[in-house]
């Protein structure tokens, strides 16, 4: 058999088996309306007990009190995609999976996801086409409710800015001088030489050294796929833009020595952190983490600013957020459909962003019909915001986690090694990248 009706074929069986997964058709249970001691269970990438985790079930009880539909909320962070795998195994997946847009092939290709027609969802029509996006498959069709977006932006200890005399980096060269006078002329001013430049969660676990670098490789006009029209993709991670991008974080790793060390085995849970401890300066990172910083360093010792073009041109950084997933197998599709229209109604996404405060589970609003600023008061949102005007999501390949996988391996050992030639590490990755696209689509 082709290995493309092969794949279809697998997709058909697991969705048969997944008949028995979800709400009233196994042992998760299920809300039937919200009768019994059944409830939708609603899965969510966060950690359990955080701020996120009771932002999620904050939402969850509104929509419970809205529609008298029952509900579960399991926080994991952890091995979530692994955990999920096991359910799949044991054919009882949640109702829904609250994850990040990166994850949609991942999810589809294994027959988990139902597809969700935009037309026909309340209030869809309401929420940003860019947002749409993000819940679109290499085949056109849709496999989640958009329910958070965000964009990538440089948190930066002001206090320490200031006291090295610099003003907020405009260009590629500013930030490097602002890195390596934090990591120089000790900026926390303790007389020790005990401070960097970058925090960085340049680890290879869940791919983060490219999900890090991709907002510096989009800022200088770099990518990792080329789009061929048709949904026909080719590796660009050899591209010079994308290229000159990963040279220049790798100076900063073995030339310049600005980045913490450490970081080519950390992750985000570890960078958060190690900024917070004040062992760097510079974060390049989300949103999600401003409410917390503000209130572990202090409101007037922060400032968010814009990642700069890099000297190969732009157009931004990193677009990516959350999806609402609605889960194969579920005995109650109505009562996935009507958490995915609560999750995106303004009243859902005003609990999601939980004002100011830490634990917001929406960044970005995705309904046009939420004002960011009327919801949060802190100024420097916005920067987020108008960053994501430019923000550049993953292209909609059937699977985008090996693509990110293979580039984070390539690119942390070229940091991690200061004698690797990054023009050869990243023609490697480019034909480890051409036999994946191959894989997938063949």
């Amino acid at each position: 058999m082709p290995r493309h009706l092969l794949g279809a074929a697998i997709v058909t069986a697991l969705a048969v088996t997944l008949s028995g997964c979800g709400s009233n058709g196994g042992s998760n249970g299920g809300s039937g309306g919200g009768s019994g001691d059944d409830a939708l269970e609603i899965w969510i990438r966060q950690a359990p007990e955080s701020e996120s985790a009771k932002t999620a079930r904050k939402l969850a009880d509104a929509f419970t009190k809205a529609s008298g539909v029952k509900t579960k909320v399991v926080a994991l962070f952890d091995d979530f995609e692994t955990k999920l795998q096991q359910q799949a195994a044991q054919k009882n997946l949640p109702d829904i999976v609250i994850n990040d847009t990166a994850q949609l092939g991942n999810m589809r290709t294994q027959g988990w996801l139902r597809e969700v027609d935009k037309t026909k969802l309340k209030g869809g029509d309401q929420l940003a086409d860019r947002a749409w996006q993000a819940a679109q498959a290499g085949d056109g069709k849709y496999y989640a409710a958009p329910f958070s977006a965000q964009a990538f932006a440089l948190i930066i200890r002001k206090d320490w800015r200031e006291k090295v005399g610099l003003q907020p980096p405009q260009t590629w060269d500013d930030l490097a001088k602002l890195a390596k006078a934090f990591t120089e002329q000790d900026p926390d001013g303790n007389g020790q030489k005990d401070t960097y430049g970058f925090v960085a969660p340049a680890g290879t676990k869940r791919g983060y050294a490219s999900w890090y670098a991709s907002s510096l490789i989009y800022a200088n006009g770099g990518n990792f796929l080329s789009d061929g029209g048709g949904g026909k993709y080719t590796p660009a991670v050899n591209d010079p833009r994308t290229v000159e991008a990963v040279t220049w974080l790798q100076d900063q790793f073995c030339v310049a020595k600005t980045v913490n060390p450490g970081a080519v085995s950390n992750d985000t849970t570890v960078t958060h952190e190690v900024f917070e401890k004040g062992q760097g300066g510079i974060y390049l990172v989300g949103p999600y983490v401003l409410a917390r910083f503000v209130k572990s360093i202090g409101v007037d010792r922060l400032e968010v600013v814009k990642v700069p073009k890099g000297p190969s041109g732009g157009p931004g950084t990193l677009g990516e957020g959350e999806n609402v997933y609605l889960m194969a197998g579920s005995g109650n599709e109505e009562g996935q459909r009507k958490f995915a229209e609560f999750a995106v109604s303004p009243e859902g996404q005003k609990i999601g962003m939980n004002k100011d405060e830490a634990g917001a589970i929406v960044r970005l609003p995705v309904n046009k019909g939420v004002d960011l600023a009327t919801e949060r008061s802190d100024p420097r949102w916005k920067v987020f915001q108008d960053a994501y005007a430019d923000a550049v999501y993953s292209s909609p390949v059937p699977n985008w986690a090996p693509i990110r996988q293979l580039s984070a391996d390539a690119i942390n050992a070229v940091w991690a090694d200061c004698g690797a030639d990054v023009k050869a590490a990243m023609d490697g990755l480019a034909a480890k990248l051409t036999a994946e696209l191959q894989a997938q689509t063949s």
